[in-house]
């Protein structure tokens, strides 16, 4: 199963260890993995609230209010 996995991904994104010169080094950093961490448990709390209130125009603005407040949170400036 690895091998089909290193086949398909590109060779930077196999990498454990972050190359400063590369786009995607941010996500090695205790910071990110600390957004990562808030966003999980921001969709984990919003999950749970769509489960109890299952209507479907609430779900659908959660969904995409969530979403958005994601990119907030990940986006790459300090």
């Amino acid at each position: 199963m690895l091998k089909i996995i290193e086949r398909i991904l590109p060779s930077w994104a196999l990498c454990t260890e972050p190359d400063p010169l590369h786009s995607h080094a941010r996500r090695y950093t205790a910071k990110y993995r600390r957004k990562q961490g808030v966003v999980k448990n921001l969709w984990i709390g919003i999950g749970v609230v769509m489960i109890a209130l299952p209507n479907l125009s609430l779900i659908a603005a959660l969904s995409l209010l969530t979403t958005f407040v994601s990119f907030i949170i990940l986006d790459e400036t300090d």
